[in-house]
């Protein structure tokens, strides 16, 4: 069943225009300043390892779906108006994320908080509320990834 997970939870982010690399380039940015020599290949790896783990599949299936769901307008007001205006004050699109930078320990939170604050690289285009599609959860899931992995990334710096 983990295979399907996260086969399906790849495909999905794709499919919603975020790849592998994007999220390596998030990991770079937060980790430049502290590792001399960090290359992208070793985001990348970084990125990998966290969309291996099963819980990070499950946030992943879960928020896109929801996020699919507001596009459609399948959802009930006053929901529906909530995700789709992405309401700042809505929360559980953050609670959701917080399950990702849970998997590698509290230094997620700071990379998290500080990424989502500045909005760079695929973060910014998928805050763009001009395209018509709706990013509410996956905005943060992808901002919660690149924490996790940049949280792995300073553990195994610190073991070696």
């Amino acid at each position: 069943m983990g295979d399907i997970v996260h086969e399906t939870a790849t495909k999905w982010l794709n499919e919603r225009g975020v790849t592998n690399n994007d999220l390596a380039e998030l990991v770079y940015f937060l980790q430049k300043d502290y590792h001399d020599g960090l290359t992208y290949e070793t985001c990348l790896e970084n990125v990998e390892a966290v969309l291996a783990k099963r819980e990070v599949g499950n946030a992943i299936l879960t928020g896109i779906q929801i996020d699919r769901l507001t596009e459609q307008g399948g959802l009930e007001e006053p929901l529906q108006d909530m995700l789709k205006r992405d309401e700042g004050l809505y929360g559980v699109d953050e609670i959701i994320a917080f399950s990702i930078v849970n998997v590698y320990g509290s230094i997620g939170f700071t990379n998290y908080g500080y990424i989502d604050k500045l909005k760079p690289g695929i973060l910014k285009k998928l805050n763009d509320k001009s395209t018509g599609e709706c990013h509410t959860f996956l905005d943060d899931i992808v901002g919660a990834i690149a924490a996790a992995a940049s949280s792995r990334l300073a553990h195994g710096q610190q073991e070696d």
